[in-house]
C-alpha cells in the first residue's frame, strides 16, 4: 500500500519577474514500509519535494494523497491536522527545548492532538523513548546529552503520536561518525519493525544504509534505483568502536 502518492507535481515559485519551476511534474509512490533516501546537489529540488511530502507547502499543481488522504484540496485546518498526526519531523539541529526534559519534549506533539482521544501522555512519550534506548534519559536536558542521544530524543517525538512516516531532513549532518552511525543504526532497526521513512542526505555512505535511494536535478527525479549493497550500520558502528578501541589501547600517535 502507497503511504504517499505523488501524481504530475509542480511546485513554481515567483521571484520578481523570474518563475523558479523548483519541481517539474513529479510522480512518486513510497510504499509502507519502506526507507527512501532523497538526494541531489543545491537547487536540484529535494529541499522543495521535502517541503511537499511533509506539508510545510502545497503543490502549484498535481495531486499528493497521503494515507488515502488528498492533501491539495484539504483546507487550512486539515492540512495543518494531516501536518501534526500522519508525519513525524527529524531536523538536522534536533530542534529540542533546551531547558525542558527528554520526557517533556517528546510528550510536545501531543499537546497538540484535536483528535478527541484521550492520550495517556506521559506513558506514551515514556514508550517512545524507550524503544529509542533513552528509558533511562527521562529527565535529562539536551545539555546533559549526547548529540547523538538529543537526535534520539527527536526521533522519539517524531514517532510518538504513531505518523504514516518519518520525514527526515540531514538527519546526521551535525554528528560525527560515531553518532551518526548510532542514527542510522537506529532508523533501520525502526524500519525493520515497519517504520517508514524518507531521508534527505547529501552523502552517499548514509544513503547506503537505506534500501531505496532517488536522486533529484533540476527539478526532476533522473533516477530511483534500489540499494544493491545495503551496508549493516550496527556492523559498521562495532567495527568503528573495534578499531577506535584499538587505536587508544596502543597509546594513539606516537
Amino acid at each position: 500500500m502507497a503511504v504517499i502518492a505523488l501524481r504530475g507535481v509542480k511546485r513554481h515559485y515567483v521571484v520578481g519577474d523570474i518563475t523558479v519551476r523548483a519541481i517539474r511534474g513529479l510522480d512518486l509512490d513510497v510504499e509502507s514500509g519502506e526507507f527512501v533516501a532523497v538526494m541531489g546537489p543545491s537547487g536540484s529540488g529535494k529541499s522543495t519535494l521535502m517541503n511537499t511530502l511533509g506539508c510545510l507547502d502545497k503543490p502549484t499543481e498535481g495531486s499528493y494523497v497521503l494515507g488515502g488522504l488528498e492533501t491539495a484540496t484539504a483546507s487550512s485546518d486539515e492540512f495543518a491536522d494531516i501536518r501534526n498526526d500522519r508525519i513525524g519531523f527529524v531536523f538536522q539541529g534536533f530542534n529540542l527545548l533546551s531547558r525542558t526534559s527528554a520526557l517533556e519534549n517528546v510528550e510536545l506533539p501531543l499537546f497538540y492532538d484535536r483528535s478527541g482521544s484521550k492520550l495517556d501522555q506521559k506513558a506514551r512519550a515514556k514508550a517512545a523513548l524507550e524503544e529509542v534506548g533513552l528509558g533511562d534519559r527521562l529527565d535529562h536536558t539536551p545539555n546533559q546529552l549526547s548529540g547523538g542521544q538529543q537526535q534520539r530524543v527527536a526521533i522519539a517525538r517524531a514517532m510518538v503520536k504513531d505518523p504514516a512516516f518519518i520525514l527526515a531532513d540531514e538527519p546526521t549532518g551535525n554528528l560525527d561518525t560515531e553518532m551518526s552511525l548510532e542514527i542510522m543504526s537506529l532508523f533501520q532497526e525502526l524500519n525493520e519493525r515497519g517504520k517508514t521513512i524518507v531521508m534527505v542526505t547529501h552523502e552517499p555512505e548514509i544513503a547506503a544504509y537505506t534500501r531505496r535511494v532517488i536522486t533529484m536535478r533540476d527539478g526532476e527525479i533522473v533516477s530511483d534505483e534500489p540499494v544493491s549493497e545495503r551496508r549493516r550500520a550496527a556492523d559498521d558502528l562495532a567495527a568503528w568502536r573495534e578499531r577506535h578501541a584499538g587505536f587508544a589501547a596502543s597509546g594513539g600517535l606516537s
